[in-house]
């Protein structure tokens, strides 16, 4: 069992954390299927109902909201119906607007995803993918800046989607702001900046991503995977790696005086209705525990088992605090 469980989760809610990343929204319609078309062999979806949701590093920041702390979003969205409609769901659950860049050159990232009989049937993107402009760029960074210097965080997370939003410069500034201050940063990365990445202090790719970046040929994480991921680490100077397995779990490798040791940790039996949503749990639970006493082992038990919780539910959701407390101390 995790020793002053309940002390942790009190500390969760003196954590101010900064959520750095492409910010969505979730736009679903719901409804019931009773037949085929007849124009095309797919299912007619009989709307019921419509509505929205805060996704990607949004997701991440409501997490850590619902786990009790305070984060602070920083992204930047477009001028348009869509990006008013994510600005009064931040407004709706209380979320600082402050980190927020507004553009009239960039569309909101837009995820249409269709439901029916509580089943996702089909998801349509609507994005831009480019990288910021200067002057967004520009703005962006000193927003950043601003809130590290004026605001006591805890610690920053990087959500990256590779949607434009976080390049290598801007991960190169805010590392270097962050070592000022020793603020610890954690990271959910995708191809595009995988590299770009150093001095991180959780950096949690899947399993997949693991190994298009590292170019591993092994489909399983034996011997040969841990010494490709320990020499990355050394590179990289990265403190811990959390690798998610989806239906198997987490491991979690950390590094210390450049040895490498290994934690497995298995899932816990599910009824998954869906795992959209699931990385962005594991690492704002990740996160915060990193702000507290707890262990590496620790860290990566309550985050596995707090990304498996939000999978029973359909669509994107957040973990609460409550029910993660509830598990963790019948399970851990």
């Amino acid at each position: 069992m995790i020793d002053g469980l309940k002390e942790i989760f009190t500390e969760f809610t003196q954590q101010k954390i900064l959520v750095i990343g492409d910010v969505m929204l979730d736009d679903y319609l719901e409804g019931v299927v009773n037949r085929i078309s007849p124009e095309a062999p797919v299912p007619v979806v009989d709307i019921i109902k419509r509505y929205d949701r805060l996704g990607g590093a949004a997701n991440v920041a409501l997490n850590l909201k619902y786990l009790g702390a305070t984060p602070i979003l920083c992204s930047v969205v477009g001028v348009c119906k869509k990006s008013d409609t994510f600005i009064e769901l931040i407004q709706q659950e209380c979320l600082s607007i402050e980190g927020i860049v507004r553009s009239e050159t960039r569309k909101m990232t837009v995820k249409y995803r269709v439901l029916g009989n509580n089943v996702q049937l089909l998801r349509m993107d609507d994005e831009d993918k480019h990288q910021l402009s200067e002057n967004e760029y520009t703005e962006l960074i000193q927003r950043i800046s601003t809130l590290l210097s004026e605001q006591k965080i805890a610690a920053i997370v990087f959500e990256d989607y590779d949607k434009g939003v976080i390049s290598s410069n801007l991960i190169d500034e805010v590392v270097q702001i962050a070592e000022q201050y020793n603020i610890p940063i954690t990271v959910d990365p995708k191809k595009r900046n995988f590299w770009d990445y150093h001095h991180i202090s959780i950096f949690k790719p899947n399993l997949k991503e693991l190994q298009e970046s590292l170019l591993l040929d092994s489909v399983e994480v034996d011997d040969n995977t841990f010494e490709t991921i320990a020499n990355f680490m050394r590179e990289k100077h990265h403190k811990n790696i959390l690798l998610t397995l989806s239906e198997k779990g987490v491991i979690m490798l950390s590094m210390s005086n450049n040895e490498l040791s290994v934690y497995k940790i298995p899932a816990h039996v599910r009824n998954v209705s869906d795992v959209s949503g699931a990385g962005d749990t594991v690492i704002a639970t990740a996160t915060l525990c990193l702000t507290t006493s707890m262990n590496v082992k620790h860290i990566a038990e309550l985050a596995n088992l707090a990304g498996g919780i939000v999978c029973e539910q359909v669509g994107v959701v957040a973990i609460e605090a409550t029910k993660l407390y509830q598990e963790a101390l019948k399970i851990l």
